[in-house]
């Protein structure tokens, strides 16, 4: 077992965690939906239910990439623990445990989402700071994953330096309707971030 693959137990097992609260928490929504009660899902909290989704994708993708440079140690399970850690407490936060108690879950969606998108920008600083370590750490050791194409590498860069203002925004915003805006812009920054990483 390589030193990545012990590590990836634990962070892959929080990670199926995090994105399981997101899914069950779309699936209990629809479930309400489709009831006799009458709850407004609206545009919000499916949206930061995709950034989520998004962001541990990508996420996922990037501690792919970085596999050669993870060892099995204290401090990396400690890391892991702490960005993976701040993603699941995200995600159950997204949707309300009981959504039929919320006749409108744009409300729920206002007074969670600092928390949510507090963690996702905890959790994403946390990632860029551990890969800048890893990479510091590991400059002289060879790497098995392929040359990445410098316009990919561009893109995925600036993408993902894009997405921490957005972040921010979204933390100070009450329109609802730049709550949409933002979201969406976060979800296609995540989407193109993602899609230019290229699993070595």
């Amino acid at each position: 077992m390589s030193p990545f693959e012990l590590v990836f137990v634990v962070f892959g097992l929080l990670l199926g965690l995090a994105l399981s609260e997101v899914l069950a928490g779309f699936s209990r929504a629809l479930k309400v939906a489709r009831g006799p009660q009458s709850v407004r899902i609206g545009w919000l909290v499916p949206l930061l239910g995709l950034v989520v989704m998004l962001d541990l994708s990508t996420f996922w993708l990037l501690a792919w990439n970085m596999r050669d440079q993870v060892d099995a140690n204290y401090p990396t399970l400690v890391g892991v623990l702490v960005v993976v850690g701040g993603y699941y407490l995200a995600a159950t936060l997204i949707f309300p445990d009981a959504i039929e108690e919320w006749p409108d879950l744009d409300a729920w969606y206002l007074r969670q989402r600092r928390l949510v998108l507090g963690g996702l920008l905890g959790a994403n600083v946390a990632s860029w700071l551990g890969q800048i370590a890893l990479t510091l750490t590991h400059a002289a050791r060879p790497s098995t994953a392929p040359p990445a194409e410098p316009l990919r590498e561009a893109i995925s860069d600036i993408t993902g330096v894009a997405i921490i203002p957005v972040l921010i925004t979204l933390l100070f915003v009450r329109s609802t309707r730049w709550n949409v805006a933002l979201l969406i812009l976060l979800s296609a920054l995540l989407l193109v971030s993602g899609s230019t990483e290229v699993p070595g």
